[in-house]
């Protein structure tokens, strides 16, 4: 039967495989000590909400994709690129999260019946949320499972 557990390790896994991500957590972002430099690249699940549809269950997920962002001690000549890495990052990072969600539409998970709702994800880029100087973004979207609860 496909529940939380089973949906949360699906996700993992898929993170886990990819080579831009060194960590993956779940749960509470604040209890993640993200002072650490050798967590990252980290992924963060967050299971939001869930939904019963007949046949079918609906899952809303954010993952969280970040990394560090170095910063050189050079002066900056280029005002557009800056003086460090946070654009790298922002495109690391969002193809780590564009990855997850192509899985989930039309690869393996989808084929393990962890499928993208109407097609869609929505992507918010974010700079310095957190205690370092930390650039990624974050996608949110639904999973549709099957229901497979008897009344058994």
């Amino acid at each position: 039967m496909v529940g939380f557990y089973q949906v949360s390790k699906a996700i993992k896994d898929q993170l886990d495989a990819d080579a831009f991500v060194n960590t993956v957590t779940i749960g509470d972002i604040f209890k993640v000590d993200l002072n650490k430099q050798t967590i990252f690249p980290l992924s963060h699940i967050m299971l939001n909400t869930g939904s019963y549809n007949g046949n079918t269950f609906n899952y809303n997920v954010s993952v969280i994709c970040m990394d560090i962002v170095d910063e050189s001690k050079e002066a900056t000549t280029d005002l557009f690129v800056g003086n460090d890495n946070e654009q790298d990052v922002l495109n690391t990072q969002e193809m780590v999260a564009r990855r997850l969600v192509e899985m989930l539409r039309r690869g393996d998970l989808y084929d393990d019946k962890f499928q993208l709702a109407n097609d869609s994800a929505s992507m918010e880029y974010f700079v310095d949320r957190f205690e370092n100087k930390i650039a990624g973004v974050t996608i949110t979207f639904d999973i549709i499972t099957p229901n497979e609860m008897t009344i058994c």
